[in-house]
């Protein structure tokens, strides 16, 4: 059964036997998604994004909905047909050191990501080392967050798994209702249950298939 957002609040308040106000429900829908998304690897989590360099520009802008980075590749025809290069993931610290001098221009062969602040708003970037000779584009696997429930609806995670949703906001509905440790004990232990199954097709199902590695098989006592 998938849950919608009206149908998930439905279902958490039926069985809390409690009405939240529209901030309240939100706020602990947001709260139970993040403890699920920064908890199972999922691929519908990743998404690609190509990325201009500028020629003598040593950063560039992050995609706005960025969190970490799976692969990130050069590619132009200054590296012989057009052919890739991935680059290796260096800290700030490392970058500066190295390439202190911006005007130090090649191919790139590392990256770091910092970040700028402009008025309220936090801008992610990614520093090249060294500093692009050329015009390259570079192709970005990343990890993100996506829209969640609350505005889009619908959702990948409310279609395909809304026990580990439901389940997740629940824990955040008795802390929230200030229920007794055993009744939030034992929601945990349903979220953490529920949450098991999901990590099995993230983690376990959506890394393997039966060609390589088999078919899953568990002990015959």
């Amino acid at each position: 059964m998938a849950l919608s957002y009206s149908q998930l609040q439905t279902a958490v308040e039926d069985t809390t036997e409690n009405t939240f106000t529209a901030t309240v429900f939100a706020n602990m829908t947001r709260l139970a998604e993040q403890k699920i998304y920064q908890a199972v690897q999922l691929p519908i989590l990743r998404k690609d994004a190509t990325l201009t360099l500028t020629s003598g520009v040593q950063t560039v802008s992050l995609p706005a909905d960025f969190l970490a980075v799976y692969a990130l590749a050069v590619y132009s025809t200054l590296l012989g047909g057009g052919a890739r290069s991935f680059l290796l993931n260096k800290d700030v610290n490392f970058m500066r050191e190295s390439y202190p001098d911006p005007a130090t221009t090649g191919t790139p062969k590392y990256y770091a990501l910092d970040g700028t602040q402009s008025g309220n708003e936090k801008i992610q970037k990614i520093i090249f080392g060294p500093t692009p000779t050329a015009n390259f584009s570079a192709d970005l696997n990343y990890f993100y967050q996506p829209e969640s429930i609350v505005t889009a609806s619908t959702t990948w995670l409310g279609d395909n798994f809304e026990s580990v949703l439901f389940n997740a906001v629940m824990t955040e509905a008795v802390r929230f209702m200030k229920e007794e440790p055993d009744v939030v004990a034992m929601n945990d232990a349903r979220f953490q249950e529920s949450l098991g199954l999901l990590k099995n097709l993230g983690d376990g199902k959506d890394r393997q298939d039966a060609y390589r590695n088999g078919q899953v098989r568990i002990k015959v006592s």
